[in-house]
């Protein structure tokens, strides 16, 4: 089990770009795969990004690929959402998430498959 914590998030203009980070706690999270997602207010959680425990595969939602970034510093024990060219409707709370693997290229998709959560950072866009 891992406890994380995300920061970065906070009120920009549409166009703008921001970086979420997602410290985790403790000592295997090199086994741990990663994902990013968000819940606007009044729909259901969405998969954003995710990331393999070795780093080595990441994978996108439609609606952020090609804008957005997820990356992983396993010395730093944190992993990164990169967005960019932010839009009103990438506005969420954006949690990161991770489910223990030993299995360094898996990737993961649904939310159901993690184990572990943090609590949200709130990104907001303006038009």
């Amino acid at each position: 089990q891992v406890q994380l914590v995300e920061s970065g998030g906070g009120l920009v203009q549409a166009g703008d770009s921001l970086r979420l980070s997602c410290a985790a706690s403790g000592r295997t999270f090199t086994r741990y795969a990663m994902g990013w997602f968000r819940q606007a207010p009044g729909k259901e959680r969405e998969f954003v990004a995710a990331i393999s425990s070795s780093g080595s595969r990441t994978t996108y939602a439609n609606s952020v690929k090609g804008r957005d970034s997820i990356s992983r510093d396993n010395a730093k024990n944190t992993v990164y959402l990169e967005m960019n060219n932010l839009k009103p409707e990438d506005t969420a709370v954006y949690y990161c998430a991770a489910r223990y693997t030993v299995v360094a290229g898996a990737l993961f998709v649904e939310g159901s498959h993690y184990t572990d959560w943090g609590q949200g950072t709130q990104v907001t866009v303006s038009s």
